[in-house]
C-alpha cells in the first residue's frame, strides 16, 4: 500500500477522536472584540494541541506542511493561520523540522530564548520561567548573534553548575544590520563590529563596498548569517566617515542601536502644522492659572520645559501645583507626530547630543513653558500637610504663564548658598524657593518612613571641546534644587496612579519588582566586606532594610560603590498595564506623568485623564486602551532600555578617549568590581578600569566565589571590593571601550602627583 494512503487512514482515525481543526467563527458576530481574542487564542492552543498528539502517534510518520495541512482538511483560507501555529511550536521548541521540511515532536529537550553573547566568545540564553540563564560555550554558539532568539538543547551540565546547552537553530536574527570599521583589501573587504559581542567579522564582496577605504567607520546590512565555517556576508549601505573624523564615533553608536536620529518629511510638516502661540479657543474650559507665581526649575542648557511649579501656604500646610505641558493637545492619537513618538518612545540623552521624541518646534517651542509665555497644561494641585500626606487634590487642563525660568546653579545659590548677589536678582521668588525647601524636606521625611530606596551616587558630567574631544571627566552631583523637583515630581506621579487606579480603567502604570533572593543573598556577601550587614529573608526583602544601609554609608569613602551595588542587586523597572507597586519607591502606586515631550508613556496617559476629565472614557474607548496598552508598556520599556544602553556607550567611548591622553598616569582608585579575569577599580572621576589577573606578575590570582575576593595563591594576598590601591594607565581599547590599569607600587620611581587632572576635574 502507498504511503500516502497509509497516513491517510492513520489520521483519519486520528482525527475521529480528536477535535476537527474547524472553529466556528461565525460566534464572533456577536461578541465584543475582547472576547473574540479571548476565543482566538483558546482555539490557536486547542490546536496546537491536537497537532502535538498526532505527532506523538506511534503510528505518525514525519510529514511536510503541506501534507499534514492535506490531511487534516485545513481550508485555504486557514493555511497561513495552519503555518503559523507550526512556526509557534517550532519557536517553543515543542516541534522539529528535519532539512527536508517533514515536522515531528522534538526529540530532545529544547527550549527557547534570547541569546546574549559576551565578548569573550561564550554567552547565555534567557528563557522565560527558568530561574537561570543557560550557559552556552564557545563551541556551541553556532551561527547565533547576540540579541538573536534561539532554540536550545539543554545538555546535562556539572552538578551544582548553571544548566548548559547548544544553540541547534536561530529562530528569529535579531541582528540585520552591524555598525564596524571597514578593512580593504583588492578583491573584497571585511567590516570589523564596533560590537564585539558579534563575534565574527562582516565578508564584503567588492561590487558591495559603495567605495569604502580602510579606515572608514560604515553600516552594512547582513544578507546571509554564514555557517560555523563560513563567515557571514554583507552589503554596505551607508558610510559614515572615517574613524578619525570629529562625530562619526558618536554618529556610529546611533546607528549601531539603530536611534531615529531624523524626522520623516511628513513628520516635520505636521509639526510645521502647529500653532507657534495659543489661538483664543484654546482657552475654553480650562482653569485659569496664570496669576499663579510659577516657576520652571531646569539645567542650563534644558530647552524642552515640560514641567513647572507652583507653591504656596495653606491653613494646614501646602498647596503644591505640578503642571505639566499638555503636549498631547498638539499631537493626536494616531496623527504622523503620535506614530513617531510611539516609535521612539523616548528621546535619548547623548553626550553631545540630545535625539528627540517629538520635533523641535514643539519640544521647544508651543510645548515647552517658556517664561512669559501663555501656556497649555496638565495640572496636578495637591493639598498637602505638615506631614507630607496629600489631603486632597484635583487634576485639571489649565493655561499657566511661567514668570521665571530657573536653573539648578541659581536655585542651589539662593537656598545653599545664600548667595546676596542671586538671593537679590530673585528677590520675589525666594520666599517661594524657601517653602519648596521646607515642603520638600517634609516630603523625604514621609518616604524615608515608608523606606524609600534613595540613591545618591554621583552621575559623570562630561566636557567636550568644540571638535568633540573630552577636556574633562567629573562626577555631577544633585543638589538641594533638582532634589526639590524629583520629590515634587514623585509627588504629582503617586497621586496621579492613585487616582487613575482607583478609578479602574486602563492605565500605563510604571512598576518596580521586588528584588530576587539570590541577588540579595550575593550582595550581602559583598557588603559584608565593609562591615555591613542587611536584614534579609528567603522569602522577600524591604525596601526599608536598603534604606538602612544607604543610610549608613552616607558620607563615607565607599558610599557610591555600595550604593552601585544596591542598584545592581535590583530588578529594573518597567512600564505595566498592571499597578503591581513600585519596591524603589515603596509605594502601591506610580505611574510616569511628568514628561511627555520625551517619554511616550506620559503622552499616553495624558490622553487617558483627558477623556476621563470630559467624561469620554466610554467602553468603547476602554476597550481600545485595553487592547493597545499593553504593547505600548512593553515598547516604551524596551526603547527606555535601548537608550539607556546608547547613553552608557557614549559615555564609556569618552572616557576612553579621555583617559587615552592620560596613558602612564598614577591615579589612586577603588576596587568596584571583581571577576574570574581580574578586577575593576573606579577612579574619583568616575571612569573605570580593568586590572586583568595576568598582569598581576607578582603572583598567580584565583577568584574566590564566596568570598568575592581576589587571592594570590602563593602570597595569600587578598584584594577585596572598596579596597583602596593606586594603579597606572596602561592602554585603551576602543572597541571593547576598556581602560586598562596596571597595579602601581608607591615605592616604584614615578611622579604620583600625575593624578591632579583627575583630581580637578572632579572640582569642577
Amino acid at each position: 500500500m502507498k504511503r500516502e494512503t497509509l497516513l491517510i487512514i492513520r489520521v483519519f482515525f486520528f482525527i475521529q477522536k480528536e477535535s476537527s481543526w474547524n472553529f466556528p467563527f461565525e460566534t464572533y458576530r456577536s461578541t465584543t472584540d475582547r472576547e473574540a481574542e479571548s476565543m482566538e487564542r483558546d482555539q490557536a492552543q486547542k490546536r496546537k494541541e491536537m497537532l502535538i498528539s498526532l505527532m506523538e502517534e506511534d503510528t505518525y510518520v514525519p510529514m511536510r506542511r503541506r501534507e499534514l495541512a492535506v490531511l487534516l482538511s485545513v481550508p485555504s483560507e486557514e493555511r497561513r493561520v495552519f503555518h503559523e501555529i507550526l512556526d509557534e511550536l517550532v519557536s517553543e521548541g515543542q516541534v522539529e523540522v528535519s532539512k527536508r521540511g517533514k515536522y515531528s515532536r522534538a526529540r530532545h529537550r529544547q527550549v527557547v530564548g534570547q541569546f546574549m553573547a559576551t565578548s569573550r566568545g561564550f554567552g547565555f540564553v534567557a528563557v522565560d520561567g527558568m530561574e537561570e540563564d543557560i550557559f552556552i560555550p564557545e563551541h556551541a554558539v553556532g551561527v547565533a548573534m547576540h540579541g538573536d532568539t534561539v532554540a536550545v538543547r539543554l545538555e546535562q551540565g556539572r552538578r551544582g553548575k548553571r544548566p548548559e546547552g547548544v544553540i541547534e537553530k536561530v529562530l528569529i536574527h535579531a541582528v540585520h544590520q552591524v555598525v564596524g570599521t571597514y578593512d580593504a583589501s583588492k578583491k573584497f573587504g571585511f567590516v570589523i563590529p564596533d560590537n564585539a559581542k558579534y563575534g565574527r567579522d562582516l565578508f564584503i564582496p567588492k561590487e558591495y563596498d559603495l567605495g569604502a577605504v580602510s579606515g572608514h567607520k560604515v553600516v552594512a546590512e547582513i544578507t546571509d548569517y554564514g555557517s560555523e565555517d563560513k563567515n557571514p556576508e554583507g552589503r554596505i549601505v551607508e558610510i559614515i566617515g572615517h574613524v578619525n573624523d570629529p562625530g562619526v564615533d558618536i554618529i556610529s553608536i546611533v546607528r549601531a542601536y539603530g536611534l531615529p536620529d531624523e524626522f520623516s518629511d511628513e513628520v516635520l510638516r505636521a509639526a510645521a502644522r502647529t500653532p507657534e502661540q495659543l489661538a483664543p479657543e484654546d482657552y475654553s474650559g480650562r482653569k485659569d492659572l496664570r496669576d499663579l507665581q510659577t516657576v520652571t526649575i531646569d539645567g542650563e542648557d534644558a530647552k524642552d520645559l515640560d514641567d513647572a511649579i507652583t507653591i504656596s501656604r495653606s491653613e494646614n500646610g501646602f498647596v503644591l501645583g505640578v503642571h505639566i505641558a499638555d503636549v498631547s493637545h498638539y499631537v493626536r492619537e494616531n496623527s504622523p507626530l503620535d506614530r513617531e513618538a510611539r516609535k521612539r518612545g523616548t528621546s535619548v540623552y547623548l553626550v553631545d547630543r540630545v535625539i528627540p521624541m517629538l520635533p523641535h518646534r514643539l519640544s521647544n517651542g508651543i510645548c515647552s513653558l517658556n517664561a512669559g509665555c501663555d501656556r497649555l497644561a496638565l495640572s496636578c494641585m495637591m493639598e498637602i500637610d505638615d506631614k507630607g500626606i496629600v489631603t486632597g487634590h484635583e487634576i485639571c487642563e489649565s493655561v499657566i504663564r511661567v514668570d521665571e525660568r530657573m536653573s539648578y546653579t541659581s536655585v542651589r545659590k539662593i537656598l545653599q548658598d545664600h548667595d546676596a548677589s542671586e538671593c537679590a536678582r530673585y528677590e520675589k521668588l525666594v520666599p517661594m524657593f524657601q517653602d519648596m525647601e521646607q515642603l520638600a524636606a517634609i516630603l523625604q521625611k514621609k518616604r524615608r518612613k515608608r523606606g524609600f530606596v534613595d540613591f545618591d551616587f554621583p552621575e559623570t558630567k562630561i566636557v567636550l571641546d568644540e571638535k568633540g574631544h573630552p577636556v574633562s571627566v567629573a562626577p555631577y552631583e544633585r543638589n538641594v534644587a533638582t532634589k526639590i523637583i524629583e520629590d515634587f515630581m514623585l509627588a504629582a506621579n503617586e497621586t496621579v496612579a492613585e487616582e487613575f487606579f482607583w478609578r479602574e480603567v486602563p492605565f500605563v502604570y510604571r512598576t518596580h519588582e521586588t528584588p530576587d533572593a539570590e541577588k540579595m543573598a550575593r550582595l550581602e556577601v559583598l557588603i559584608s566586606n565593609f562591615g555591613y550587614y542587611i536584614k534579609n529573608t528567603k522569602e522577600s526583602i524591604h525596601p526599608k532594610e536598603l534604606q538602612k544601609l544607604l543610610e549608613k554609608i552616607e558620607d563615607t569613602p565607599e558610599e557610591a560603590l555600595i550604593s552601585r551595588l544596591v542598584l545592581r542587586s535590583m530588578k529594573r523597572a518597567c512600564y505595566t498595564t498592571e499597578c503591581t507597586g513600585h519596591f524603589g519607591l515603596a509605594t502601591k502606586y506610580y505611574c510616569h506623568f511628568t514628561s511627555p515631550i520625551r517619554r511616550y508613556p506620559d503622552l499616553q496617559i495624558h490622553r487617558i485623564i483627558k477623556e476621563c476629565i470630559h467624561g469620554q472614557m466610554s467602553e468603547r474607548r476602554s476597550v481600545h486602551y485595553e487592547r493597545i496598552l499593553s504593547e505600548v508598556a512593553a515598547h516604551s520599556s524596551a526603547t527606555e532600555r535601548r537608550a539607556d544602553e546608547a547613553e552608557r556607550e557614549t559615555l564609556k567611548l569618552k572616557k576612553v578617549e579621555y583617559m587615552q591622553d592620560r596613558i602612564g598616569q598614577i591615579y589612586d582608585g577603588i576596587i568596584s568590581g571583581m571577576t574570574n579575569w581580574g578586577m575593576y577599580v573606579e577612579l574619583p572621576n568616575t571612569v573605570e578600569g580593568l586590572i586583568r589577573v595576568q598582569s598581576m606578575e607578582d603572583d598567580y590570582y584565583f577568584f574566590d566565589e564566596e568570598h568575592f575576593e581576589l587571592v594570590g595563591e602563593s602570597s595569600k594576598k587578598i584584594y577585596k571590593l572598596g579596597q583602596p590601591v593606586i594603579v597606572q594607565v596602561k592602554e585603551c581599547d576602543y572597541v571593547q571601550r576598556i581602560v586598562e590599569f596596571a597595579l602601581y607600587d608607591r615605592g616604584e620611581e614615578a611622579d604620583h602627583g600625575k593624578d591632579d587632572q583627575c583630581k580637578a576635574d572632579c572640582k569642577q
